[in-house]
């Protein structure tokens, strides 16, 4: 199982899954000793510099997975081209992961309907077959339970390629009236879930609201479902999100204690180093 957060380099995790006064290179390094995978939502914006990138491969334990997003000038163009220039782009330039790149997600936008499965599919032929890939649908059409959904399920099992489900339920059910979370639910798709499985690694994208203990029981279905994948030999990526992040790394491991529960044979997840460094420190005796 990969567990992970839909980012690395939070600076509010310092003191806590960071030791303080970490820059970016030990954040990274201290956030792969926990975690094995990360969403690579940078890369749907824009293509990191090729020093930057080269950097991440010394950091990152060949076993770690950087789930890079494909560019948006590809995803949310007018058309899915394999022959796009952005598209070699991205591959020339995250080469230097290797086996750390993938799986890779391809996130299409709202308006992209059952009517261009034909598209897609033909997309998802001519890329390089040395990655995984993972595709993430947001059309209503793609989540009717009818031939639409059985169709694109269909084709993507048969080439080994996940569909990503995307769980907002629990942001959306929270009475929070924060800024970020307003701003979450304005950005944020509402759509229905299906768990499926097309792959022996399926991918779940969890977005909960501010209160761990509501996510925590948001989470419930999951964590039988997970349980079930594992025992069934399946592999699952599992991603954390709150509404500013503050919280994922702390919910990512709630849910990892539970899950322990029901699957005694996980290991148990690593000391964060910023709590370590905590322990360390001499007590403060009060003299007065």
């Amino acid at each position: 199982m990969l567990l992970g957060c839909t980012q690395w380099s939070d600076p509010v995790w310092q003191g806590t899954l960071y030791s303080s006064g970490s820059d970016a290179d030990q954040r990274l390094a201290q956030y792969c000793s926990v975690f094995a995978a990360v969403e690579g939502n940078t890369t749907f914006y824009s293509l990191p510099g090729a020093d930057r990138v080269a950097r991440w491969a010394e950091l990152m334990p060949t076993d770690f997975r950087f789930c890079a997003k494909l560019p948006r000038d590809i995803s949310h163009g007018s058309r899915l081209t394999a022959d796009a220039p952005a598209l070699r782009d991205f591959f020339t330039r995250m080469a230097p992961l290797g086996q750390r790149l993938g799986p890779i997600w391809l996130q299409l936008p709202q308006r992209f309907s059952p009517a261009r499965t034909a598209e897609l599919i033909a997309f998802l032929d001519a890329l390089p077959r040395d990655f995984d890939y993972a595709v993430e649908v947001r059309h209503l059409d793609f989540f009717r339970k009818d031939k639409n959904e059985q169709h694109l399920n269909r084709q993507l099992h048969e080439r080994g390629i996940e569909r990503i489900i995307f769980d907002t339920r629990a942001l959306f059910a929270s009475d929070d009236a924060s800024a970020a979370t307003l701003e979450a639910k304005e950005r944020k798709p509402r759509l229905p879930v299906h768990a499926v499985a097309l792959s022996n690694r399926p991918a779940v994208r969890f977005v909960g609201g501010m209160d761990n203990s509501a996510n925590l029981r948001a989470l419930e279905p999951w964590l039988n479902k997970c349980a079930e994948w594992l025992r069934s030999g399946h592999q699952p990526m599992i991603f954390m999100h709150t509404p500013d992040n503050r919280l994922a790394p702390q919910l990512a491991r709630l849910f990892y204690q539970q899950l322990q529960k029901r699957v005694p044979s996980l290991p148990v997840m690593p000391c964060w180093p910023g709590e370590q460094e905590a322990a360390m420190q001499p007590e403060q005796v009060d003299l007065f």
